[in-house]
């Protein structure tokens, strides 16, 4: 297993690397001058030189990607553009509130996804399987953007029941685990939570009903073992599948909830990258990329690990 989980480390740095130079690449790329924000329209070429040169925008790329790498391994992402704050504890507070948010919503989407999916894979072709595949469907198919501005008409405007913007009383971004902060995850949460749950049930209902269908199963009912015992059995199977599946749509949360923190002004990675495009604020963009990029190579890297560590044909293979 030390060999397995070595070898899984070493194929991890090249990854990294080339995650970082598509990051760098990605923005240095589009067009426009990024101190165009922060200079006054008058502002002579002498200023506008000397601030190129201390952000390194004058020098080569390969340098610039160079110094860039160097100082993120000493935990330097940079200087705000915008704020004049460092990147790195920009990043950070922000990816907290993400990852409170992504947590909520895969605990929903996790739970709800695998009830669905294994009353849907043992009850096959009944009524109960095509609710949850109906549930499921809709789950996927609905805009989640569209789904969280329904919902804040719903709960917080019509009804009143829930705060609809923000993190926190006030406008704070500050997070503490009372009902006047989780009041304000819930909407979010839930409306994060539908399309992992979609994607869960129909992958946990595809396994389901396929390992339900070997000879092992039948082999097992055969011999007089209960029926909580082969559902044991079942489960020990699709984990593997359903923990890999899992795991890429916490990353998936946890880098793709954009939309979802723009509709909420939730602070988080999603709310604070729309705010570094729109801004275009170079350090902040390339920092906030980077910091998801690494959670989701190290995400797999866990799914991989716990895999081999449930099924041994992994390690085999």
């Amino acid at each position: 297993m030390l060999a397995y989980i070595a070898r899984r480390i070493i194929y991890v740095i090249p990854i990294v690397l080339s995650v970082a130079l598509v990051c760098f690449l990605l923005v240095h790329i589009t067009p426009g001058d990024p101190l165009v924000a922060i200079l006054p329209a008058d502002a002579s070429q002498e200023l506008a030189a000397q601030l190129r040169a201390a952000y390194g925008f004058d020098r080569p790329l390969p340098v610039q990607f160079g110094l860039w790498v160097w100082k993120a391994l000493h935990g330097d992402l940079g200087t705000s553009i915008a704020t004049g704050r460092p990147v790195f504890s920009e990043v950070m507070r922000a990816v907290q509130n993400t990852f409170i948010l992504a947590c909520a919503a895969s605990l929903i989407g996790f739970t709800l996804g695998v009830f669905f999916g294994l009353v849907a894979g043992y009850f096959r072709d009944t009524w109960l399987d095509k609710l949850a595949t109906s549930i499921a469907v809709a789950g996927v198919s609905v805009p989640h953007y569209w789904l969280g501005m329904v919902m804040v008409i719903i709960f917080s405007v019509t009804l009143g029941w829930l705060p609809a913007v923000g993190a926190g009383p006030g406008g704070s971004s500050e997070w503490h685990w009372d009902w006047a902060h989780i009041q304000f995850l819930i909407l979010p949460a839930v409306t994060m939570s539908v399309i992992p749950m979609g994607i869960v049930t129909r992958t946990i209902r595809a396994l389901t009903g396929d390992i339900l269908s070997q000879d092992f199963v039948e082999a097992l009912r055969s011999k007089g073992l209960r029926e909580t015992r082969v559902f044991r059995h079942v489960v020990k199977n699709a984990a593997p599948t359903a923990i890999a599946v899992m795991g890429l749509q916490l990353g998936y949360l946890l880098g793709g909830s954009i939309l979802i923190e723009t509709v909420f002004s939730w602070p988080g990675t999603g709310f604070l990258l729309n705010s570094a495009i729109f801004q275009r604020d170079l350090p902040l963009l390339q920092g906030t990329i980077l910091v998801l990029a690494l959670f989701f190579v190290f995400l797999n890297l866990v799914v991989d690990i716990a895999q081999a560590s449930i099924d041994p044909r992994i390690k085999r293979a």
